[in-house]
């Protein structure tokens, strides 16, 4: 990435103030967000709600129904029942906002910690505020 000034093979760029690490200890692209209204062609009306067929991979597969509102909620089982428990990733930003070129950087990551096992948190990385997410598999949209 510093080879090619913050772009990835991938044509993504890196941010150095909002990163993120996989269960491996790699830099991976942001994720996108998953669209909270469908829009509906009968009626030539926006829906308020997107609902998404998700798994884990394991026993359950449900619908996720996320709201305009940020709200969401599974048709049955937990939002663990559904967690592919292999995959971790976390989203890293500087511990001190007032200071975004602080230490924060993947560089602080300590290797030791990767891979992280399967279920378990995101290591900390020094300088930086952590936020771990879960990684489920969408397997359709509603129709």
């Amino acid at each position: 990435l510093e080879k090619n000034g913050g772009k990835a093979p991938a044509g993504w760029e890196f941010d150095s103030a909002d990163w993120w690490l996989e269960e491996h200890g790699l830099i991976m692209e942001a994720p996108g967000v998953l669209p909270n209204s469908k829009y509906d062609r009968t009626t030539q009306t926006s829906l308020p709600r997107a609902k998404y067929v998700v798994s884990g991979d394991r026993e359950v597969t449900t619908v996720l129904t996320v709201h305009k509102d940020g709200r969401w909620e599974l048709d049955k089982g937990t939002l663990y029942d559904v967690t592919h428990l292999p995959c971790r990733s976390a989203r890293y930003t500087p511990a001190d906002p007032a200071n975004p070129a602080g230490t924060c950087a993947p560089t602080q990551a300590v290797r030791k910690d990767f891979p992280v096992t399967p279920g378990a948190a995101m290591p900390p990385v020094v300088g930086c505020a952590k936020q771990d997410y879960a990684v489920l598999f969408v397997l359709g949209l509603e129709q």
